[in-house]
């Protein structure tokens, strides 16, 4: 019996060290199937937000302006009605500032002033570069003489930093982050006192104060155009702002660069940097509209603005582009007034060296003589335009002639000699370097240049030293009067 009762207990013994086992495994079995699961499990992926680029300016406006609270008045309403009768003409009027508003995006987010500043120069000058108000504003963003000077945008008879289009530029920004910093960041305070003048805006302003008035721009005491001006400016924002409201197509102006800045050195002539970079002259001169010359200004340097895909045949070939085209000397009829003080200012040299090269002992100039005048100076130019002949025993004219290629009475007219002086041994002549005094007449160049406001023939050919009826001539003009932005040839004697 107590056998049978040990059988017994040992038979259950087993069988619960048996189940024990069983679930042990069963448990084991489990988690290695979860650690399977977790392993063979897909990778989780974190998607990040993808923030779009904007794809043109205007949607960049749109997205980052500032102005928020506006009222559509009357006034404003009728500007808005004026744009979108005809929507052909507003699309062109906006495509104006294609190569421009990029770099005015960029340098309004620089100096951190609100974007919408950008429309502005459609308000002053419709972006136009060469506009010229009646009163004398000039370029993008209309700046008078005076304030044009004091944010150094320079005038030379080779050059007008105001009708520059990225400099002018510079100087708007500098300039209305000046009135925002005197008006506390008020936009219509900022933009009224571009307008009438920030003097003017701010006496206003506390003249209301004063009298316990809203100083707002509404309800300020200002001239007719400033009054004008924000209205102007918050119909074209609303316009660009609500196209599809308006059915207006606003022009794919891409929110990129468009243009890219040059630098070549030396002098160089427009023309032949047109047929260079195979540009039409006249698009040239937009987008470098500071040169007003048939050249850039003398220097160690020029800057160009050129299409991007322009810029690399820029950098490739810019040293054969400087040896064929180098620029460095212009002929000069005397006319009265003229002195040598006057020449050298003008054409930005000296006036030793323009007695030097023409042999002039004195200071007196003999109207109607023609005079060489040096382009530039810099360093890679020679200033020296001839050769000098030290007269040996048994020289003449005609043997001289013979020896350098000129004709006798070519060597007796550059030495100011005549054709039977006698010649002294040691005696030093001018042999015309690369025969430069006798193709003076013949060296002559064609140039473009761009009708600005108030222009007419007689101060156009006062400006380049030329007859108005050749130019009337060569352009075959009537008498109708030239029109501003009409492009015309002139006839110039420079090499």
């Amino acid at each position: 019996m107590e056998r049978r009762q040990l059988i017994y207990s040992l038979l259950i013994f087993l069988f619960v060290v048996s189940c024990q086992q069983t679930e042990s495994l069963i448990i084991e079995s489990n988690v290695n199937n979860e650690v399977s699961e977790i392993k063979e499990a897909p990778p989780i992926l974190i998607v990040e937000e993808i923030i779009e680029e904007p794809v043109s300016v205007w949607e960049y406006i749109q997205n980052n302006s500032q102005l928020e609270d506006y009222e559509i008045d009357r006034t404003t309403q009728k500007y808005i009605n004026n744009h979108i009768k005809d929507k052909d003409l507003f699309y062109s009027y906006l495509e104006n500032s294609t190569f421009y508003i990029f770099y005015v995006i960029q340098k309004l987010n620089e100096a951190d002033l609100p974007v919408e500043l950008a429309l502005v120069p459609f308000i002053e000058s419709n972006y136009d570069p060469f506009s010229i108000s009646p009163s004398g504003a000039v370029g993008l963003w209309q700046f008078m003489p005076s304030t044009g000077r004091l944010y150094d945008l320079d005038k030379s008879w080779w050059q007008e930093d105001r009708h520059d289009p990225f400099l002018s530029t510079d100087a708007a920004v500098e300039y209305f982050d000046y009135l925002f910093k005197r008006f506390n960041n008020d936009l219509f305070h900022s933009l009224a006192s571009y307008n009438a003048g920030p003097t003017l805006v701010e006496s206003r302003i506390k003249s209301n104060i004063n009298l316990n008035k809203d100083p707002s721009f509404s309800n300020l005491r200002l001239p007719s155009q400033a009054k004008s001006y924000i209205p102007k400016f918050v119909a074209i924002y609303e316009i660009i702002s609500n196209p599809e409201k308006y059915e207006v197509e606003l022009p794919m102006i891409p929110f990129k660069e468009l243009v890219e800045r040059v630098e070549i050195n030396g002098q160089v002539e427009i023309l032949a940097f047109s047929d260079f970079v195979g540009l039409k002259p006249e698009f040239v001169y937009k987008l470098n509209a500071g040169y007003t010359k048939w050249a850039s200004a003398p220097g160690e340097k020029s800057i160009f603005y050129i299409p991007l895909e322009k810029a690399n045949l820029i950098k490739q070939d810019k040293d054969l582009f400087l040896k064929e085209n180098q620029i460095n000397w212009i002929s000069h009829t005397i006319k009265a007034g003229d002195s040598l003080w006057e020449l050298a200012r003008k054409y930005d040299t000296r006036v030793e060296i323009i007695k030097k090269i023409n042999f002039l002992e004195k200071d007196l100039l003999t109207i109607n003589n023609t005079i060489l005048i040096p382009l530039s100076q810099s360093k890679d130019n020679n200033f020296i335009p001839y050769e000098v002949h030290i007269v040996s025993e048994g020289d003449s004219l005609w043997s001289i002639g013979a020896r350098y290629s000129l004709s006798p009475r070519e060597v007796a007219r550059n030495n100011n000699i005549e054709m039977n002086s006698i010649l002294k041994i040691g005696q030093q002549l001018n042999i015309g370097n690369k025969n430069i005094y006798r193709t003076i007449d013949s060296k002559k160049r064609t140039i473009l240049y761009s009708v600005k406001q108030g222009d007419n023939l007689y101060r156009i050919a006062d400006l380049f030293g030329v007859k108005a009826q050749d130019i009337r001539k060569l352009n075959n003009l009537d008498d109708s009067p030239i029109m501003p932005g009409q492009i015309i040839k002139i006839i110039i004697s420079a090499f």
